[in-house]
This record gives C-alpha cells, structure tokens and sequence, in this order.
C-alpha cells in the first residue's frame, strides 16, 4: 500500500489486499478468475513518487524506497512492493481465513521416508561388568603363567613340542566334547561357509604356532619377545583397516610405554637374520590376526560361544599338528626315543596333567578374549612377559639388570594407565 508521502507501508493481509490481488497459495485456476490488481499497471509514477518523498521517523531507510512493518495478531505481516508481489516475512502459512489453501496440500510433498540408519550398539567388552572381567583376566593370567612353567618344565624330558601341541589340541577337544555331552552348551546350525571359515580359523591357530617355533630358531630370545610386545599395535592396525574399528587417542597413547616397557624389560642380546626377521614379523600379525578373529567369531555374526568354538577347530588343529610333526620328523624321533629309552612311568600322568592345564586355559583365553576384548588380551599378553620375569627371577634366579627392572615398571605402569582409560571409556558408553 503507498502511503500518501509516497513510502511503502507494510500491512497485514485484508480483505480489500485478498479482493484486488489474488494470494500467492491461491491455485492457479482462481487466480485466472480474479480481476488485475492495480498495483500491476505502469509503475513509473509510483517510482517518481517514492524517489521523491521525504523519509519520515517512521520509515526505515534499508534500500532506495522505504518499509513500515504493522505486525499484526494473528496475520503474517506481507511485504507490498511496486511491482505488486507479497512476500511473507518468516515461514510460508497459509492465511487464517483462507480455508482453501489450509486445506490444499503443498505441491510436490513427498511422504517422509523410514529411517534406514542402523543404530549403532557399544562393543561386548562394554557392557561386561568390571568386576566379571578382571575376574576372567586374573584367571586367564594365572592359568598362562603356570602353563608357561609348567611347558618349560616338562619340554626338558619331552622334548617334542609338535606332539605337545597336537596333545593340547586333543585334550581340548575330548573336554569340549565332554561338555556337549553333559549339556553345558550347544551345537548351532552352521552353513557352509561358516564351516569354510572355522576351518581356516583351525589353520590360521595351527601356522601361528609353528611360525613362531621356526621364527624363535633364527633369532634370540630377547629380539623375539620385542617382536611379540609389538602385539596389539597390530591389533590396532587389523581392527582398524580390515573391520573399520578405531579407539580413542588416550588408548593409543596407553600402548606406547606398555610396548616401550616390556621392549626395556626383555632387553638383551640381539640376534637375528633377516630371514628370522620376517619370520617373527609374520608371526606377530599372525598372532594379531588369530586374537581378532577368535574375537569376532564370538562377537559378530555368528556370535558362537567359546566352547562350541573351541570344540569344531580343536580336531582340526590337532590333526594339523601331527602333519607337521611327520613333516619336520619329529614323529620318528619319539618313535625312536620310545624304542630306545622307553617312557618313563611319570611322564604319562605328567602329560596328561599338562594337556588338562592347557584345556582349562584354552576355554579361559577364549572366553576372557570374548568379554575384555582383543586388544585387552593382547596388552595383558605383555603384561604376562613382565610377570614372567619377575617368576624367572624368583623361582629360577634369573638374573637381570637395571635397565630390565625400570622397564617393567614401565609396563606396569603402562597397564595401569590402559585399565584406568578403558574404564573411562566404559563409563561414557
């Protein structure tokens, strides 16, 4: 509307605006009916008017030609310009009184479409409760370092360690079976490609032992145990790059001294070919691989327990042992160390001692892998090499320096700082 000193007012909606100009949410077909507005003839006088009008306390001077602003209660304030066309000021409403275009639906509006986005859960290790896991890691922990003695102890009198591992293998599989039996757990329905992936799981734990068997004959002692502290930041890179999992930044730099720790603590001589260097190397991302992938057996799709695990690739792996024992003429050699010297009457109660041990260590792993997590596992692993030196010296009296004393406490320190961010981290889950 042009106010008589020749300003643009701006106006709520009336009936003589909805009478000389038709409403922008009109349809087409009533615009064609209504008469022209007025506002549309020539717009050089009203352009000479406005260019020549004084500006007033109530105008607002924004551009070359002024607006008023009348808001109004329960209209949209409309913008008139020269050239005739409202423009609402906010979101487009139809007007109170226009019935046609409340009831008129908006043209080319679409029916919302159902979210397809997959909501997103915390990983297992998340929802366990504290207490339950370190209950599995101090398990697993004591478990690993009698065995560890235990292994050491009895490889002096039997020394075969293939036909060790292939025992192993059939103890854990004639105890998983045992607990079928007795209805502890059981068997799921597997399609082929399950069965294709459990028995690549069988190899891969197979190769992971004898790699590092042949690996630890190229190189020291020392140089392989920091080889294989090197453990979870290739548990870090697996998860990350083959399942699209990362950590926080705390974590990573959790890794960094427990790594650096156990690298002080296992400080020695150093010898290796290059050879045994790739070996080793292998190994360790076999050793990565295996802890990842016994994970997500028990955490993804399939979502087996670890005793139904453990019970399809136990037979596998055992019989996968005794070919490499044949093929490296291990089998001959105790063949012929029974015709010669015969079994001693304690070694059979020792070795099925030892087989039991390592059942019940088995299932432990397994398990305490299910519910701390891989990466956890693979940290606890180095921790394991720090206690086992702390036994070494104990029990054994072996002898260390300084510099291996300072980097087990690093690692211990190292530990603690990874226990503390983790339950953090559960706490914001």
């Amino acid at each position: 509307m042009l106010h008589p000193n020749g300003s643009v007012i701006l106006t709520p909606p009336s009936q003589e605006l909805r009478a000389r100009s038709p409403s922008p949410f009109t349809p087409r077909d009533r615009r064609k009916s209504l008469p022209q507005s007025a506002s549309t003839q020539s717009l050089e006088p009203l352009a000479t008017s406005i260019n020549a009008a004084p500006s007033t306390p109530s105008a607002t001077s924004a551009t070359s030609h002024h607006v008023t602003h009348s808001p109004s209660r329960n209209d949209s304030p409309v913008l008139e310009f020269a050239n005739g066309r409202h423009h609402p000021k906010g979101p487009r409403t139809p007007f109170a009184s226009d019935l046609e275009a409340q009831s008129s639906p908006r043209r080319h509006q679409h029916p919302r479409k159902p979210s397809t986005k997959v909501p997103t859960h915390p990983a297992v290790e998340y929802t366990v409760p504290t207490r339950t896991k370190f209950l599995h890691l101090a398990t697993w922990f004591a478990l690993n370092l009698v065995l560890t003695i235990y292994n050491k102890a009895l490889l002096q009198g039997f020394s075969f360690p293939w036909l060790l591992t292939a025992i192993h293998a059939s103890c854990v599989s004639a105890g998983c079976y045992a607990l079928l039996l007795s209805k502890h757990f059981t068997l799921t329905r597997l399609k082929r490609p399950d069965h294709v992936t459990l028995t690549a799981f069988s190899l891969l734990f197979t190769v992971n032992i004898a790699i590092s068997n042949v690996s630890l004959a190229k190189v020291s002692v020392p140089f392989h145990q920091i080889m294989r502290s090197t453990c979870p930041v290739f548990t870090i890179l697996i998860q990350r790059l083959v399942f699209g999992r990362g950590y926080g930044g705390r974590t990573y730099a959790a890794i960094v001294p427990i790594v650096a720790g156990v690298a002080l603590a296992t400080y020695g001589d150093y010898y290796f070919s290059v050879a045994g260097f790739l070996l080793t190397l292998f190994g360790v991302v076999l050793a990565s691989l295996k802890t990842v992938v016994s994970n997500r057996l028990m955490t993804g799709s399939l979502s087996l327990p670890a005793l139904e695990i453990l019970l399809r690739m136990s037979p596998l792996a055992a019989m996968q042992a005794l070919c490499y024992a044949w093929i490296t003429g291990e089998f001959q050699r105790f063949l012929a160390f029974a015709a010669s010297v015969g079994l001693p009457p304690r070694l059979l109660p020792a070795v099925a001692g030892n087989g039991v041990l390592a059942f019940l260590l088995n299932v432990s792993s397994f398990q305490t892998n299910r519910i701390s997590g891989a990466l956890t596992l693979t940290v606890a692993g180095n921790l394991k090499q720090c206690l086992t030196i702390l036994l070494g010296i104990v029990l054994f009296q072996v002898r260390v320096g300084w510099l291996n004393g300072v980097g087990m406490g690093i690692c211990v320190l190292g530990g603690w700082w990874y226990s503390k961010v983790e339950l953090d981290r559960k706490g914001r889950k």
